[in-house]
Order: C-alpha cells, then structure tokens, then sequence
C-alpha cells in the first residue's frame, strides 16, 4: 500500500505533453536508438554531481523485445545490458528484465515511460518523458519508505496521510545520436 501511494504522489507531480509516445502501441519504437546526455545527481545539503549516461533502445527479437542498456560514466564500465518485454501492450505494461532474477515492471502513460521499485530499503521511481523537441529527460527519485511522517485525523474530512523523505534526485536530458 505505501509503495501505491509513493506512485500516486509521484504520478500527480508529472507534467505530460500531448506529443511523443503518444500511444503505447507506438512504444518503445517511438524512442528506439542511442541516446545520451549528462545527468545531475542532488542529494539534499550536498552538492550536485554530474555524470553522463546512456540509453540505448533496439529491437532485440520478433517477439515484440528491446534492448534497454543504460550505461553510466564515459569511460563506460558501468554498463547494464537489460532487456524490456510486452507484457500487456494495450495497457501500457512492460517489463524490464535485469537478466539476473530482477523484473521492474514500467508503464507508458502518453509521452512517459515510468515505474517504481524498492531495493535495499529504498524505493526507486523512475521517469522517461519525451520531450515535444524530441529529446529525452530522464529522472529517478530515492525514497526511504521506512521515513515516514504520519498526519491526518484518520476522518472522512481529515484521512491518514504518509509522506516520505525524497533522499535524492537524478534528472538530465538525453539527446539522440542514432538510431
């Protein structure tokens, strides 16, 4: 239930154009290629830290799969060589698979691609918006659930109400090189 209402709050504070993805049909080929840019990495009283990374998107096989490599640094050591699967394309659901036992559901809403996971006691919410200029603004939100403030009167009129620390924020915008 925490993690629905981390969703929830996450979901109410995008801000979606009407251009890009536009259907889930048309996703992930509407974002296929390499893309890269330079991400900021925010962590609260501390100073930001740039780092570059990458995306890159490919048709992987005619079962409708797609690479979704992301790699951090130029130097590229850090490199995750994930795929993303249909699951319910009508409904906007994918899958990506880690190739290690690790699935991350994610789904498209118009011009978005999003999902939420939890690991080592941090939920992870992650965003990929294409931009009405045809670029890619990647972010990814750090959330301690077990930091939570309780408010509300538990009423009709005053109902129970969790918030949650935002421990760091990443967001960059990445450009396309190819497809």
């Amino acid at each position: 239930m925490r993690e629905i209402k981390v969703v929830y709050l996450f979901c109410l504070s995008l801000l979606l154009s009407a251009t890009g993805i536009a259907q889930s049909q048309s996703f992930p080929a509407s974002i296929a290629g390499n893309w890269k840019g330079t991400m900021q990495w925010m962590v609260s009283g501390k100073p930001a830290k740039s780092f570059s990374m990458q995306l890159r998107i490919h048709n992987a096989d005619s079962a409708g799969c797609y690479t979704w490599q992301i790699i951090y640094g130029d130097d590229e050591k850090d490199n995750r060589p994930y795929l993303l699967k249909p699951v319910d394309t009508a409904k906007g659901h994918w899958l990506i698979d880690e190739r290690n036992g690790i699935l991350l559901d994610g789904f498209v809403h118009e011009n978005a691609f999003h999902g939420a996971f939890t690991v080592q006691g941090n939920t992870i919410v992650d965003n990929y918006t294409l931009l009405p200029d045809g670029r890619l603004q990647v972010e990814f939100f750090s959330i301690k659930l077990d930091e939570k403030r309780k408010s509300g009167n538990g009423t009709e009129d005053s109902p129970d109400v969790n918030s949650y620390p935002i421990r760091s924020y990443q967001t960059g915008i990445l450009n396309k090189l190819s497809n």
